[in-house]
Parts: structure tokens; C-alpha cells; sequence
């Protein structure tokens, strides 16, 4: 049984009725770390790991929101519907609802179902896949055609503002614009974006420590906060700024006596990356690996030091993978303090890769990683029409 036949089995028995099922992937962010908010340059990939959602229209103005994942259900209306989430998983979903409704779309009540696969803490953006997915069936369920870029900062905001996380737009965005085989190139300023086909003969392989560490969402803020702060020190001098974005590595030390010791390194971080980003994408786009390694470890190398959001167990991640056969480049990814590492690995030695960086990560933190070898896929889709006939490929 495919995983739409699945859900639809799922949600007949608990709602008693047919359903149109919807999927949006999670991401992998192949390098640009914290660029996103400061309207600078990403360049993540959608993935194989998605959250599906099942919609039924209701005659009255009820949402009734059930998570497979935590065999839970919620109950609200769109009439009721707060404007703060709670802590609770039903936060994303029900912040998304929350976000159509501000922004004025007139939707009906609907019985949702919602099963994700996007692993849970990663890194890998699970939020963002139930966010899109949610939305994008709401909006098709009252008919509407869908706008991804629209969808994207919808939910966007739906995080920022009803969740309380100050995202960039980075996750939304590819997981709506997704496209199989390539990475997106994504201005964060402009949100013009251009799909880069992954060179061939590397594999992505996504190392997962095992470990989320819990300074993450308020350190997180704490980043983003830092960086405004150095943009308003920084035009005092460089009145025509928006964002660390307009800043140059040259103009930073410049000026490195308007900022404390720790705003320099966040500057620092955030503007070479900047750099690396559009170097890879140089990479990609003639189809070489040659200069993935230095690029890669020079970003983890950034995170480590000059953002300082890695951890013991990321660096070790990330060591171990260094010295593996095959490697184009190892680093973080995410976030920070936990979480996943990126890896470009050669075809041919990725299940090698897997087998090995396994055994020596676990001998050496004692955490059994989960290891996953992945392709670049489609953003949010239409599965399965609720008549049960068809599929649409989007």
C-alpha cells in the first residue's frame, strides 16, 4: 500500500469519508546557514521525507486537526481560532489557518489528518513540510489556485508570528518550489530563485547526531537579534544598508571598531557565507565537485567559531565524515546545537559512507546515528483527488 492509499484508509476510519491528499518534503540546506533572515543567499534542496495531508470539507466552521505522528487530535473554528499557538505540535498547522484567515481568505471548515516522515528535531525542517502542506490543502479545498511563493510567506508567518520562532523564509520556500534533482538558489531579498542541477555522480547523505540540544530556539532568536543589532551599529557609517546582505568582508573590517568583538564574528559568519553560497552554486552550475571540500569545511568552520551554534557531537559528525572515501564536503546543517550534518558524497561510496561513518560516530559519542542517503525532490503537491480515480503529479 502506497502512502496515499495509506492515508486514505486512515482518515475513512477515523472521519468516515473520502479525502484529497496533499505532501510537502522537508529540506536539506546544502550551505547558507542563518543568510536567510539576513536577506542573504541559500541554496537548500526538498527532500525525500515529507508531511502528508488529508482534507474533507465540513458544513460547518469547525477545524478538527489529527496528528498520526502524536495520536492526538485538536479542535477549533475559524471563528475561535486564537492568535498565539500554546506550545503544542497543533501550533503549526493551526498557525498556517490562523494566517490564511488574517490575510483574508474565506475557507471552509475541514477534517484534517496529518502523517509526516521528516524525522522529528533534526534539523530538516518537519515544521515547514506540515505548514505548506497544511496550507496549500486548505487553499485548494476552498478552491483557490495556489500562489507558492504567497503560500510560502504565509506560512512563514504563520511560524514568525502564531509559533513565536523567527524564521527566514528559506524552509517554506523549497518546500514549496522544490524541484527533483536540484538545489534552489534562493535571493532571500528579492526571493527570485533558479533550480541548480545537482552535479551526477554525488549523492546527499544527511547524518543525523541524534542529539537536538534545548538552547536551540531561543539561541536561534538570539542570532537573528545580534545581527539586527550590528546592522543599525553598522549604518552609522553605511547609512544605505538593509541587511548584513549589503555588507562586504572588505566594508566588516572597515568598520570593525563599531561592533563589539562578538557582533564582528556574527557578521563575519553571515557575510562569507554569503560568499560560499554563490561559490557552490558557481560549482553546480558547471557541474564540478573541485573546491566542495574547502568550501564545506569552511562553513562548519564559520559556525563553529564565529556563530557559535555547533556542538560536540556536530564537530565529531563532521570529522568522521572528513576522512571517509568519496567525500565532496561535509558541514552542518540546520539550525545548530544538534541535529544534522550535510554531506556530498561519491555515488559509488555512499552505502560505504553510511556503514562506516555509523560505526566510528557511535564509537566515538556513543549515539547510534540514523544515516540517510537522499535524493532532491518535488515541492508541496496535489496526490490524490478526494474522488479517489486519479493522481496528479502537480
Amino acid at each position: 500500500m502506497n502512502k496515499a492509499n495509506e492515508l486514505l484508509t486512515l482518515f475513512q476510519a477515523r472521519f468516515g469519508t473520502g479525502a484529497s491528499i496533499y505532501r510537502a518534503p522537508g529540506r536539506v540546506n546544502l550551505i547558507g546557514e542563518h543568510t536567510d533572515y539576513n536577506q542573504g543567499f541559500v541554496l537548500p534542496a526538498a527532500i525525500g521525507f515529507s508531511c502528508w495531508v488529508g482534507i474533507a470539507p465540513r458544513d460547518d466552521r469547525k477545524l478538527i486537526v489529527y496528528s498520526e505522528n502524536f495520536r492526538e487530535a485538536r479542535e477549533t473554528s475559524w471563528d475561535t481560532l486564537g492568535a498565539r499557538g500554546s506550545g503544542h505540535w497543533s501550533d503549526y498547522p493551526l498557525g498556517v489557518a490562523w494566517a490564511l484567515r488574517e490575510t483574508g481568505y474565506r475557507l471552509r471548515g475541514a477534517d484534517i489528518y496529518i502523517d509526516g516522515d521528516v524525522p522529528l528535531g533534526a534539523g530538516l525542517s518537519s515544521s515547514a513540510a506540515i505548514e505548506v502542506s497544511t496550507g496549500y490543502a486548505l487553499l485548494s479545498a476552498a478552491g483557490y489556485v495556489i500562489d507558492r511563493t504567497k503560500l510560502a510567506l504565509l506560512c512563514q508567518r504563520a511560524e514568525n508570528e502564531f509559533v513565536g520562532a523567527r524564521v527566514g523564509i528559506m524552509d517554506q520556500f523549497v518546500s514549496c518550489q522544490g524541484r527533483a534533482g536540484h538545489a534552489l538558489l534562493i535571493d532571500c531579498r528579492s526571493l527570485e530563485y533558479r533550480a541548480l542541477r545537482l552535479p551526477a555522480k554525488v549523492s546527499l547523505v544527511i547524518c543525523n547526531t541524534m542529539v537536538k540540544h534545548k538552547l536551540q530556539a531561543g539561541e536561534y532568536n538570539v542570532r537573528r537579534a545580534e545581527c539586527e543589532e550590528a546592522v543599525r551599529k553598522l549604518s552609522n557609517a553605511m547609512p544605505t544598508i538593509r541587511s548584513l546582505r549589503d555588507v562586504s568582508l572588505e566594508q566588516l573590517a572597515q568598520n570593525r571598531s563599531l561592533l563589539s568583538e562578538t557582533l564582528y564574528r556574527r557578521c563575519r559568519h553571515v557575510v562569507s557565507e554569503n560568499e560560499r553560497v554563490r561559490k557552490v552554486a558557481e560549482l553546480f552550475e558547471q557541474g564540478k565537485t573541485e573546491g566542495l571540500r574547502e568550501l564545506m569545511a569552511a562553513s562548519h568552520q564559520s559556525m563553529r567559531d564565529d556563530y557559535e551554534i555547533s556542538c560536540r557531537e556536530l564537530d565529531a559528525m563532521v570529522a568522521v565524515s572528513e576522512r571517509q572515501r568519496g567525500v565532496y564536503g561535509a558541514r552542518m546543517t540546520g539550525g545548530g546545537f544538534g541535529g544534522c550534518t550535510i554531506n556530498f558524497v561519491d555515488v559509488e561510496h555512499a552505502a560505504e559512507f553510511q556503514r562506516r561513518v555509523s560505526a566510528e560516530y557511535e564509537s566515538a559519542i556513543g549515539l547510534h546515528p540514523d544515516i540517510y542517503i537522499c535524493e532532491a525532490s518535488q515541492g508541496a503537491e496535489l496526490v490524490e483527488t478526494a474522488d479517489n480515480l486519479r493522481k496528479v503529479t502537480r
